[in-house]
């Protein structure tokens, strides 16, 4: 097996990044903005390096002992960082309520079978088109950090894994949709060295 070694410039696709946008004002803030957008930026071209050349059948494969696929992956993120922009602008969506420990994984009920699809890559959906919907939504993200008041809190939803009354600022969403996005991306490289040896670094 050949592990080709490639890196973000080398990567050709379709796909082009345009320079960072500029904020309106300048000094710290516009700065911080900008160093933001670069930096999320930069994980989601590794993050695209990862399916670069696919065909939708290899893109829908779980190679690993997991269950993840590498455009059930870029179906999760794009969600993820859709769904942290609007707790931006909009606060905490409302919750569904789900009891996750009493679920029967084997006849989930539909809202949590929807979130189990949010990880795989379904039957008539492609890889172009599921890159298509994350390029949309990465951009109108990257509108928001150079628009929105990076103090402004908003309350974190209910659930077991955030901490009663707790707040998010603006800088702390961006800052975990980078998180998320670097994590998954790591993710996805192991699947695609396991797919045919490519790698984006090492």
């Amino acid at each position: 097996m050949t592990h080709a070694v490639r890196s973000v410039g080398d990567m050709t696709t379709p796909h082009s990044t345009p320079p960072v946008p500029t904020a309106s004002s300048s000094g710290p803030a516009a700065q911080e903005r900008a160093d933001l957008v670069d930096v999320l930026r930069k994980h989601r071209g590794l993050f695209r390096l990862t399916v670069a050349g696919l065909t939708d059948e290899q893109a829908r494969l779980a190679p690993t002992v997991s269950s993840l696929s590498l455009g059930g992956l870029i179906k999760h993120v794009t969600a993820v960082e859709q769904q942290w922009a609007s707790f931006v602008v909009n606060g905490p969506a409302p919750s569904a309520g789900i009891d996750w420990a009493s679920i029967d994984w084997a006849n989930p009920p539909p809202e949590v079978q929807q979130y189990t699809d949010g990880f795989r890559m379904l039957d008539g959906e492609s890889l172009a088109g599921l890159l298509a919907e994350y390029d949309e939504v990465a951009a109108a993200t990257d509108e928001l950090v150079l628009s929105a008041d990076l103090d402004a809190q908003q309350p974190l939803p209910e659930a077991p894994w955030f901490e009663p009354g707790a707040s998010w600022s603006a800088r702390r969403v961006f800052t975990h949709i980078l998180a998320e996005t670097a994590q998954h991306a790591g993710h996805a490289d192991i699947l695609r060295e396991t797919i045919d040896g490519q790698k984006s670094m090492g």
